[in-house]
């Protein structure tokens, strides 16, 4: 009997992961079952778990279904991060892969975070306004808050698959690139060509501050009015992750006071109601989520996913997409 690859990627769609191209390859692998435009209903899931050899997307996995689905190999997670609904300690003792696809959109991610954090270092973003209404200024004259990324300190909150894509990017412009995050051992970082720091150290001595940590349950909010008041005055601060690591109103609060520049990509709910007074916020530069939603970066998916999946049907180890880890999955608090 053939593999059965069940697909259940909501909020993705058939553009992103489900190409005529990847398409043809899936039904070479196997039958293929797929659901779109919401997550499946519990009857068509149910109907096919004791088949179910590959799961494709955000379905939830709890213990008693995993005991339902004895064909059951792999779980990709294709949205790119942990979610709350699947019992990771189960699936790893029963040898099933659960993968995420979060290396596919980390590139994408970096080069965003790379290029905003220059437009904001030299004020780039404000150039072209001033020229088409008549007030700009020349050369140095026009320059008066400009910084450069050039042998900048730039520290990194969370050194996962973002600042792992970020890091080689940087390196470039001869940067002091300092990490924190908790969960990595300084040998680790040091090995990586990073400078491990505590969080004061991060968030008080850096020039261009990235904040790429993901949420768990223990972390929401870690960075209160209080720890974001040791930014450093004028430095840029990056926030490209989940905005749920912050107090994010304290955090949009002291970038329009001038405390620090801000670039935001992520908000703790989306989308933000057309009101929000955090549209008005002076001194932050916005973008609605765009920082790894590009066509590049489905294309990653969808070549990463279509390679683990037949190294798994071959019996051997996936090698592309992120593998859990049982403690570390479960304590994520992702949307």
């Amino acid at each position: 009997m053939k593999p059965l690859i069940f697909l259940d990627p909501h909020p993705r769609t058939q553009a992103m992961v489900y190409t005529p191209g990847c398409a043809a390859k899936l039904a070479q692998m196997g039958d293929v079952v797929a659901h779109w435009g919401s997550r499946a209903p519990d009857d068509l899931v149910e109907r096919h778990l004791e088949r179910m050899t590959i799961l494709i997307g955000q379905t939830a996995m709890p213990r008693a279904r995993l005991d339902r689905a004895p064909a059951l190999r792999a779980i990709i997670n294709v949205k790119g991060n942990w979610e709350p609904n699947i019992d990771y300690a189960a699936a790893h003792a029963r040898g099933i892969h659960v993968l995420s696809a979060a290396p596919a959109m980390a590139p994408a991610v970096a080069e965003y975070c790379l290029a905003q954090a220059i437009l904001s270092l030299r004020a780039l973003g404000d150039a072209d306004p001033r020229f088409r209404s008549g007030g700009e200024a020349y050369g140095i004259m026009g320059n008066a808050t400009a910084k450069s990324l050039y042998g900048a300190e730039v520290a990194l909150v969370g050194y996962g698959n973002l600042g792992r894509s970020l890091a080689p990017l940087l390196r470039p412009f001869g940067v002091r690139l300092m990490v924190h995050d908790p969960w990595l051992s300084d040998a680790y970082l040091r090995a990586e060509g990073t400078e491990p720091v505590d969080l004061e150290s991060a968030l008080g001595g850096a020039d261009v501050l990235f904040l790429l940590a993901g949420v768990t349950r223990d972390n929401a909010g870690f960075l209160t009015r209080e720890r974001l008041q040791m930014i450093r005055p004028d430095s840029t601060v990056v926030l490209a992750s989940r905005a749920e690591i912050v107090d994010f109103d304290a955090f949009l609060d002291l970038a329009g006071s001038g405390a620090f520049r801000a670039v935001v990509d992520v908000f703790p709910d989306e989308p933000v109601p057309p009101g929000s007074a955090w549209r008005s916020t002076p001194n932050v530069r916005f973008s609605a989520h765009l920082a790894g939603g590009i066509a590049a970066s489905y294309a990653r998916i969808r070549a990463m996913m279509l390679d683990d999946m037949a190294q798994i049907l071959q019996g051997r180890p996936p090698l592309m997409l992120q593998r859990a880890d049982p403690a570390q999955a479960a304590a994520m608090r992702s949307r």
